[in-house]
């Protein structure tokens, strides 16, 4: 462990510094702790180091020079994301790799086989934790960043949507649009359908809302940082969160606070309990009640349930959470037999839902996308806004 100590805190503050200098309340960027590329190169100064070899100090410089070249590379990264230029801050990475160099001095080099074990279990390690903590990666990759950021993108257009568009389709930063829309003086059903993605079509687009004709209040558009079902589930219901008095994150879910205001709470899901582990995060969030179903006509089933649910004698207020189901892929690996069959099942979920809420004008509607169809053909990926999702506001 002390041998890859000095390594690992050096590449620490290579990969960290950068994003503290630069860190603005309320920004949004997913990074990670560790620098894969750079510490690679820091085992490989420190076993240089300790070698006899006769080019060993040329090596070290070449080696010094890379961990510039990376965490320079690394920083443009970040200054993209937010629009800012180099300038002076180009004297960071110059001083991270100087003072990472000094550690280095104090540390033990370990063998080459040592150092291949080392870096191919720390990304094993990195992408199981990735499926556990999405939010916080181990290890940060700047050079495949800045070659995908740099490279020449056929795909701009969904990755990149004009001021025009976003204006005339209402689009806000928020990750989470349900606390904003949620009514605490009425039964609240909150919808999220399955691969519901934003088509570049724009006549498409249209088609899709006017399903909701009648009954729409607000509509809008919003990005989603993670194209996971699951991970929406949670951001959508959250409610607020904060750090304790000993700087622990906690938070609390809305059919928490909707419970403690006397709402019945409840949630739908089109299909079996251990889909994607929600039985385990699913009661953690804080649902009374969880209603599941293996019907072929999943999204029928648990409308008739939600409208039993809303119709029964009390007087209590109702807080439902629905995932659909119907447009969940893979659908069909042929691209034109994939969007046939997906639109037709997503035109039968959103009216569905329309019918629903038609029939109960007291309550409020919030339905929105989970993420574009990500598991489909690439033909028929490409024809959707990548990571934007739409949001309507119904009664």
């Amino acid at each position: 462990m002390k041998k890859i100590a000095y390594p690992l805190i050096a590449t620490a503050l290579i990969t960290i510094t950068p994003f503290l200098v630069t860190f603005e309340k309320g920004q949004d960027i997913v990074r990670g702790l560790f620098c894969y590329s750079t510490l690679i190169l820091t085992l490989l100064f420190v076993y240089v180091k300790t070698t006899h070899w006769r080019l060993k100090f040329p090596l070290l410089v070449l080696i010094f020079v890379g961990l510039i070249f990376v965490s320079v590379g690394d920083l443009q990264n970040i200054l993209s994301y937010k629009d800012l230029g180099m300038g002076w801050r180009v004297l960071i990475p110059v001083a991270t790799c100087s003072l990472a160099v000094l550690l280095l001095n104090s540390a033990k080099a370990m063998t080459i086989n040592g150092i291949s074990a080392f870096l191919f279990a720390l990304l094993i390690i990195h992408f199981y934790l990735m499926s556990v903590f999405p939010s916080q990666p181990l290890l940060e990759f700047p050079i495949t960043k800045w070659l995908a950021r740099t490279a020449p993108n056929p795909d701009w257009a969904r990755n990149n949507l004009t001021p025009e568009f976003k204006e005339m389709n209402n689009a806000t930063d928020s990750v989470s649009v349900t606390r904003y829309y949620v009514d605490t003086t009425r039964s609240n059903v909150v919808v999220l359908v399955e691969s519901w993605g934003i088509p570049m079509d724009s006549t498409l687009f249209k088609k899709e809302l006017a399903v909701f004709d009648g009954i729409l209040k607000e509509r809008g558009i919003h990005f989603r940082m993670y194209s996971r079902t699951r991970t929406a589930e949670r951001e959508d219901l959250l409610d607020s969160a904060w750090k304790d008095s000993i700087r622990r994150r906690d938070s609390l879910f809305m059919p928490n606070r909707f419970a403690s205001l006397g709402y019945k709470t409840a949630f739908l899901f089109g299909g079996d309990s251990i889909m994607q582990w929600r039985y385990k995060y699913i009661h953690n969030i804080g649902f009374q009640e969880t209603f599941w179903t293996d019907s072929a006509t999943a999204d029928i089933v648990m409308a008739e349930k939600i409208d039993s649910l809303l119709n029964q004698p009390d007087s209590a207020k109702q807080f439902i959470a629905w995932t659909t189901r119907d447009t969940r892929f893979p659908i069909s690996d042929d691209p034109a037999e994939c969007e046939r069959l997906y639109y037709e099942r997503l035109f039968g979920a959103l009216r569905i839902i329309a019918d629903l809420a038609k029939k109960h004008p007291n309550v409020r509607f919030i339905v929105q996308g989970d993420h574009e169809p990500i598991l489909s053909p690439l033909e028929f990926q490409a024809k959707f806004y990548r990571r934007w999702v739409p949001f309507v506001v119904l009664n």
